[in-house]
């Protein structure tokens, strides 16, 4: 795998690169967001928020424009409201400064890792289409974009076909967490794919259980 790292502090870009490398990881480093927006051919992104010639929310939405890869930010911002914000951006995942390079890996496999169902499997609910294997999504053939922890999450609601799925499953099956960071976190993803379905009844709650994918409740 690819990764494109954004760290414009050249000795911890160095100390992650390396890390990576044990890892059996490929490392590209961009010490600015315009190196970052010239590179190309990357699997993944690690970005750092505090850049000092972009700013780094504004730096991921531009990434999510034009590219769909996991994207984890890296921050010593740990308040929840940064986590919120990052999320909202379109990351996939918010890593707190410092960590071991063990969690960062563990986060990286969290958010490229497919969906249980066999790979060739496709995921019909009503109007809604989910192709495994493509990791595509289709809304009465209308393509629509999710990121790939998005598209994790309403893929593990879609292989339980109309039964709950409980939030404490999803928040250990996909962020391997079930603390009040992970709950939120969860919360802003089901809101992102509510309005990104463009039908927000078919994403249904269970309060005080999970979520399943129903057929009732047009829009």
């Amino acid at each position: 795998m690819n990764v494109l790292l954004v760290e414009d502090d050249r000795c911890l870009a160095a100390a992650f690169a390396a890390g990576l490398r044990r890892y059996g990881y490929a490392v590209v480093h961009a010490s600015t967001g315009r190196e970052a927006g010239q590179a190309t051919g990357y699997d993944l992104v690690l970005l750092d928020l505090d850049l000092a010639d972009e700013d780094g929310l504004a730096l991921c939405r531009s990434i999510r424009r034009f590219c769909g890869v996991p994207l984890i930010l890296l921050s010593s911002r740990g308040a929840e409201q940064d986590r919120v914000l990052g999320l909202r951006a379109g990351a996939d995942d918010y890593l707190v400064k410092p960590f071991g390079m063990a969690a960062l890996e563990a986060r990286i496999q969290a958010v490229v890792c497919r969906p249980r169902a066999a790979a060739n499997a496709t995921i019909v609910v009503d109007d809604l289409t989910l192709d495994l294997a493509a990791r595509t999504v289709r809304r009465a053939g209308r393509a629509i974009g999710l990121t790939p922890k998005e598209f994790g999450l309403l893929a593990r609601i879609a292989e339980r076909r109309g039964k709950v799925v409980q939030r404490e499953q999803l928040l250990l099956e996909i962020w391997h967490d079930t603390g009040r960071a992970a709950a939120r976190t969860l919360d802003v993803h089901i809101t992102h794919l509510r309005a990104k379905l463009g039908r927000p009844a078919i994403l249904q709650t269970v309060r005080g259980v999970g979520y399943r994918l129903g057929t009732a409740g047009g829009g």
